[in-house]
C-alpha cells in the first residue's frame, strides 16, 4: 500500500494508490521534484502490521475474499490516519481513480474554517463511501481506535457511521432522532468535489460504476476567439472530436496515440501578429491524455527574420530545417507563453518529438492576436 498527499499549513490530503513495490517506483520516475521537496510522500506498512486473513468470518453474504479485502482495506485506512495525524490541521480521504472540481483545494479549506460554531466530526464533500471525508487531524486517533475494534466486522463508511451513532444517539430515542443528532456531527456539503472515474476496483473481479450524483457538469472544454485558419495534422482524431471543433470552441480535440514527427500545423488566411499562445491538454475527465515531449513553433511572414537568427538577434531560439522556429514546448501538459519579435507570422506548429504513452486531448486552444 501506498500514500500520496498534498500539503499546507492547513490541509493536508492523502489517497491509497498502488502497492509498494510498484508505488514507489512509479512516484520517484513520474514526480521526481514532488518527491525531492517532501511534497509527495511514499509510505508502507511493516508486514507485521497486518494480522492473519486466514480465519476471518464471513458476513453479509461476502465470500471470503471480499471480506479479506475490505477488512485490509479498514487497516490501510487506519495506518494512513495514524501517520497522517501529525502531519496537519485536516485529513482527507480520497483515491486515485477521481476527478475533482476546479478549486476544490479553497473550497474544502473555506468550509472546514468556517465551522467554527459547530463541533462537527465529519465533512463529507462527495456522497460516496468514504471518498472525500475530511476529518480533524486531532479526532483520528479516536476514529482509529474505533476502526481497529471493528475491522474485520463491517466496511469502513458503516463503522464511521456506527461511531457517530454511538457518540450522539440516545437509545431509548427512535431513528428519525437520531439521525438528527448524528447530522450535527456530519456536515455534507454540496456540490460534491469529487467524482469517482475508475471502473475496476482493487478486489479482483469487482467492476463499481459509482457516480456521484451531486458533482454536476463540469467543463470539458474552454472557448476562445481565435484568427480565421486552415488546419492540417498527421494525427487521427477519435470519431467527432475534430481537431477544428478545438480551434473554434465547438468542443475538445481528442486524438489517437501520436508518435514521433506528428504535428498539427494551424496555418493562418492572412499573416498575423500574435501576442501570446495557450495550448491546454487533458481535461477534467481525462487529465492523463497529455501532450508530451512536443514543442511549439511558428513560422515567420517575413523570411528575413531567419536571417537575423543566424546573426545572432533571435539566438536563443532554435530554428527547424523547415523554416519555424521553436518558441516554447508543453509542461505538464500546458504550453504557453509569448511570441518572439517576428513581427508577422503564416503559421504555428506543434510538433512531437516522441512516441508517446497515451491519446492525447486539447481541451483549449488560444491565438492572442
Amino acid at each position: 500500500m501506498c500514500t500520496q498527499w498534498e500539503y499546507n499549513k492547513d490541509l493536508y490530503y492523502i489517497s491509497c494508490k498502488g502497492t509498494a513495490s510498484t508505488g514507489n517506483h512509479c512516484y520517484s520516475h513520474s514526480f521526481p521534484s514532488e518527491v525531492q521537496s517532501g511534497l509527495l510522500e511514499v509510505v508502507s506498512p511493516s508486514p507485521g502490521f497486518y494480522p492473519s486473513f486466514t480465519d476471518l468470518k464471513e458476513t453479509f453474504g461476502d465470500t471470503q475474499q471480499r471480506v479479506k479485502w475490505r477488512t485490509k482495506q479498514n487497516l490501510d485506512y487506519s495506518f494512513l490516519m495514524l501517520y497522517a495525524q501529525d502531519k496537519g490541521r485536516f485529513y482527507v480521504q480520497l483515491e486515485d481513480d477521481l476527478i475533482a472540481r476546479t478549486g476544490y483545494f479553497q473550497t474544502m479549506k473555506n468550509v472546514a474554517l468556517q465551522q467554527t460554531s459547530v463541533e462537527w466530526m465529519v465533512i463529507e464533500f462527495s456522497q460516496l463511501g468514504f471518498i472525500g471525508k475530511m476529518f480533524k487531524a486531532s479526532d483520528l486517533p479516536v476514529l482509529v481506535e474505533f476502526i481497529l475494534m471493528f475491522y474485520k466486522d463491517k466496511p469502513i463508511d458503516w463503522l464511521l457511521d456506527h461511531m457517530l451513532w454511538v457518540k450522539v444517539c440516545h437509545p431509548e430515542k427512535d431513528a428519525k432522532h437520531c439521525d438528527r443528532q448524528k447530522s450535527s456531527l456530519r456536515i455534507r456539503y454540496k456540490p460534491s468535489q469529487f467524482q469517482h472515474v475508475g471502473t475496476h476496483s482493487s478486489l479482483p473481479g469487482k467492476i463499481q460504476n459509482l457516480k456521484d450524483n451531486d458533482f454536476g457538469k463540469q467543463i470539458l472544454h474552454r472557448t476562445n476567439q481565435n484568427p480565421s485558419a486552415d488546419i492540417t495534422m498527421s494525427l487521427t482524431a477519435y470519431q467527432h472530436f475534430s481537431i477544428e471543433k478545438a480551434y473554434y470552441g465547438q468542443g475538445f480535440f481528442w486524438a489517437l496515440t501520436p508518435v514521433s514527427g506528428d504535428h498539427i500545423t494551424i496555418s493562418f488566411h492572412q499573416p498575423v501578429t500574435v501576442k501570446r499562445y495557450l495550448f491546454r491538454s487533458g481535461n477534467i475527465e481525462h487529465p492523463g491524455d497529455k501532450f508530451f515531449n512536443t514543442s511549439v513553433e511558428v513560422q515567420p511572414a517575413n523570411k528575413l527574420v531567419l536571417e537575423k537568427m543566424k546573426e545572432g538577434l533571435l539566438s536563443t531560439y532554435e530554428q527547424t530545417k523547415d523554416g519555424y522556429i521553436r518558441i516554447g514546448a508543453f509542461v505538464n501538459g500546458v504550453a504557453e507563453g509569448e511570441v518572439p519579435p517576428v513581427h508577422k507570422i503564416t503559421a504555428i506548429r506543434l510538433f512531437i518529438h516522441s512516441n508517446s504513452p497515451v491519446w492525447v486531448l486539447l481541451s483549449e486552444i488560444f491565438i492572442k492576436t
